[in-house]
């Protein structure tokens, strides 16, 4: 079959040949590839930034957002059947029994770092036209999402981000009013940094739980990125006409920040508007770069005087999964237009360098795998 990988010792990405998978455990499934997303990471291992091949492999098979179909299942196999289409999930626990969260199942908060990832870290992943895994990492996906299915993984970013937002807002009297008709967070605000798939689905996501959504972008207006962002009743501010300073005086109180841009100079910027019981969410991780200067004595002195949390968020367990395949679903009802424009093209296999190596535009592009 034929799978994209990278060679970290070479520095070769390319189209390899390798020998098909097969069931091996009882509880195992084969997946039929039919997508896979291209998103930073992935451009980020083929410029050698980072990925780890498996032991004993020389190349890593790169992708972690993706979609497949049930092609086979082992005897004992219960949670998917045949014909399935699925999203996998990306993070495989680690072997020590002392981590609590692999032993619950619960990768996505490990405790030692020595989880694999596929595509990523130590398994291979599913830019390839095969793919044998686990059960218990499959979510099934209703056939009649199949157009937008390949955007369940990067909108798991946002689901495992408002979970906790919500947990940790249990410390404080945080809840709207109730009003017959509104969702729980009609009377928050939200900022959004960043236009990109993560940004523009963390948007999504907090529109439909009926946060007051601002998405503060580089682009000058009108864009398209600007348009989809008012079809969504959410708000697009331009960078280029209001400096982050001038935020709170155009959005309010800021409750809540979703950084999703890995830009640590305009997120730490930011974290300085940020409300008075506010939460901010760094998603991002920024490459390595020159240190830049931070006022830690402001930043210090709202998160104390101002009862403000900050965190950041990695991977996701199956609940995001499932809560991101149900919003999915009720995104593409709400704002169906939207939703299909934030895939700007699919692709065959063979454009992988321009894809993954070029300047290759728009919001996500999906590499057709079979």
């Amino acid at each position: 079959m034929k799978a994209i990988a990278v060679t970290p010792r070479k520095r070769t990405v390319e189209i390899i040949n390798q020998a098909e998978p097969q069931i091996f455990s009882p509880t195992d499934v084969k997946l039929r590839m039919l997508e896979a997303g291209v998103c930073g990471t992935d451009k980020e291992i083929c410029a050698f930034e980072y990925g780890t091949p498996p032991a004993g492999s020389e190349h890593l098979v790169i992708g972690h957002e993706s979609l497949g179909e049930v092609v086979e299942v082992g005897p004992q196999v219960t949670r998917v059947s045949v014909g399935d289409i699925v999203v996998p999930m990306v993070r495989r626990p680690c072997p020590h029994d002392y981590c609590i969260a692999c032993r619950a199942d619960r990768q996505d908060f490990c405790f030692t770092g020595d989880f694999q990832e596929r595509g990523i870290k130590e398994r291979h992943g599913f830019m390839a036209q095969f793919v044998v895994d686990d059960e218990k990492y499959m979510n099934v996906v209703p056939q009649d999402m199949r157009d937008v299915a390949v955007l369940v993984e990067p909108l798991t970013i946002a689901e495992k981000g408002l979970s906790q937002v919500w947990q940790v807002q249990q410390r404080l009297p945080w809840g709207c009013p109730v009003v017959p008709g509104k969702a729980a967070a009609h009377c928050h605000r939200a900022v959004v940094l960043g236009a990109g798939p993560v940004g523009l689905l963390g948007a999504m996501a907090l529109v439909n739980q009926d946060f007051d959504t601002y998405v503060y972008s580089r682009e000058p207006t009108p864009n398209p990125k600007s348009q989809l962002v008012e079809s969504i009743g959410a708000h697009y501010i331009s960078s280029e006409n209001i400096a982050p300073e001038m935020l709170p005086e155009h959005v309010g109180n800021i409750d809540l920040v979703y950084e999703a841009t890995g830009a640590s100079r305009l997120a730490f910027e930011m974290i300085k508007y940020l409300g008075t019981n506010g939460i901010f969410i760094f998603t991002g991780v920024p490459g390595r770069k020159g240190p830049i200067e931070v006022d830690t004595d402001l930043v210090m002195r709202n998160l104390v005087l101002k009862n403000q949390v900050v965190f950041g968020t990695v991977n996701a367990g199956r609940d995001s999964f499932e809560n991101s395949i149900r919003d999915l679903g009720t995104f593409t009802q709400r704002w169906p237009a939207a939703v299909k424009s934030l895939i700007t093209g699919r692709f065959p296999m063979e454009s992988y360098a321009d894809l993954l190596l070029g300047r290759f535009s728009g919001i996500k592009n999906v590499i057709r795998l079979n």
